[in-house]
């Protein structure tokens, strides 16, 4: 399987509503991410819980998708641009739409960097 077809699979595991399971399977124990202009979030402990506190945060989710995905197979990166439309707790509806860079090591992203606006 290609960089690129492990980050498909990654995010159809999402987009399906398996974001926990398809993050403990794609993430390296080591892994390292970050959110356009926060600090890094180091091992998947505190990037497990980033990612719980995300989801309790959201109400529903109308809709996902990627948009357009690149890959560099021969140093293991690959661009994804996506979006998700959701409503959070307090019923503010969103499209959130954001680029990420995904490192990956063997079967596991060992780091990502999120861009959104």
């Amino acid at each position: 399987m290609t960089f690129k077809e492990k980050s498909l699979a990654l995010h159809n595991r999402i987009f399906a509503g398996q974001l926990m399971d398809a993050f403990e399977q794609y993430y390296h124990p080591d892994v390292v991410m970050q959110e356009m202009g926060e600090p890094e979030r180091v091992g998947k402990d505190a990037n497990r819980e980033y990612e719980l506190k995300f989801l309790s945060m959201l109400k529903d989710v109308h809709g996902a998708g990627i948009t357009s995905i690149a890959s560099d197979e021969e140093n293991g990166i690959v661009l994804i641009e996506n979006w998700m439309d959701v409503t959070f707790q307090d019923g503010n509806r969103v499209k959130l739409e954001q680029v990420s860079v995904q490192q990956w090591q063997g079967d596991h992203i060992i780091r990502e960097r999120f861009y959104h606006r």
